[in-house]
């Protein structure tokens, strides 16, 4: 886990538009497998940076940590 520092700045890994995969099977389940686009870049929540990416297999949108996903 990154430790957060206050004041000072933190970077995404990774761009609206980048496409990603999960890294695991998000705990709450059915995450369909394949690749995911960033839509959104969300500030940090408990130390961990987030993303809201969608799937073209799915209708809508997750919130993930950082941590759980990797380039596709």
């Amino acid at each position: 886990m990154r430790t957060i520092r206050q004041n000072t700045p933190v970077n995404h890994r990774f761009a609206i538009g980048n496409v990603v995969r999960l890294t695991q099977v998000i705990p709450s389940g059915n995450a369909v497998p394949g690749p995911y686009e960033i839509l959104a870049q969300l500030p940090e929540r408990e130390g961990e940076l987030q993303y809201r990416i969608k799937s073209d297999r799915e209708p809508y949108q997750r919130i993930v940590k950082e941590d759980e996903l990797k380039p596709a």
